[in-house]
């Protein structure tokens, strides 16, 4: 349970950092989509530790790469 709630907090703050870093480019709403997408790649995986920074840099090379 304490693992479940320290992703999810994980979770919240890589979002709070993307929108932060992408505000002119993306909508919140866009970044919460994007980030859920990266994180459901993750679901099955059994080691948790690593999983929110997987998202953000998954998340963050799609973005600069759709930046150009």
């Amino acid at each position: 349970m304490a693992v479940e709630t320290h992703e999810e907090d994980a979770i919240r703050g890589v979002v709070e950092r993307l929108t932060s870093a992408y505000d002119e480019t993306c909508t919140p709403e866009q970044l919460e989509a994007a980030v859920a997408t990266a994180h459901a790649v993750f679901s099955e995986r059994p080691v948790r530790d690593f999983v929110p920074v997987l998202v953000e840099r998954t998340v963050r090379a799609l973005l600069n790469e759709a930046a150009g």
